[in-house]
């Protein structure tokens, strides 16, 4: 895959649909329902990043990501539910290895709708994305050690535990042991096309 083709693809953001979800691309306009999960402890407890310290952090931020888009350098999805229209999470690729068409995929969710299977259904909305439009091999999600609830919902998508990486990550102050799971293009084919 070319890098060229990226910056052609997320510079136009493609809008997917779910049964539930819309996924489509960050705005400043979400900065109230971003802030209002992103300044938590226990969203943020197993990510890289700090709680959003207030809403003014929140829009600068999403400002920023308008630029980041406009140059097709940022492909990260808003899930919004279509039951209430709210914007509740963000879903997609946080990194690419064009050498070897593979992605790392990641994910964070408003607890107000965890335990809903919003998380697997956006996931398997950007595993098909990224299997039948972008042609990639290998598509990859890293997790702390202790997150069992993201990992389930990678395992749920047909990913596969591949291990953990000791210590292999510095985060907020320590080192944290990622485990990561995995899907292969044929895999995912045999799971969505048992028949062909």
């Amino acid at each position: 895959m070319k890098k060229e083709v990226l910056y052609r693809v997320f510079s136009r953001m493609p809008t997917m649909k779910t049964e539930r979800l819309t996924l489509r691309r960050l705005t400043v306009g979400d900065a109230a329902d971003m802030f209002e999960y992103a300044r938590r402890e226990d969203v943020t407890r197993y990510l890289t990043w700090r709680p959003h310290p207030d809403r003014a952090y929140t829009r600068e931020y999403l400002e920023y990501l308008g630029g980041r888009y406009a140059v097709g350098m940022f492909y990260d999805w808003a899930i919004v539910y279509e039951a209430d229209g709210k914007m509740i999470g963000t879903c997609g690729f946080t990194s690419f290895n064009c050498t070897h068409d593979s992605a790392e995929v990641g994910y964070v969710l408003n607890p107000a709708y965890w335990g809903k299977g919003i998380a697997g259904e956006a996931l398997e909305s950007v595993l098909q994305f990224g299997f039948e439009d972008l042609k990639l091999h290998r598509i990859e999600a890293n997790f702390i050690k202790g997150n069992e609830r993201s990992r389930h919902v990678m395992e749920k998508a047909g990913m596969t535990f591949e291990g953990y990486r000791r210590e292999s990550m510095h985060v907020k102050g320590s080192y944290v042991t990622v485990g990561v799971c995995a899907i292969l293009a044929p895999e995912w084919r045999l799971r969505h096309f048992p028949t062909e």
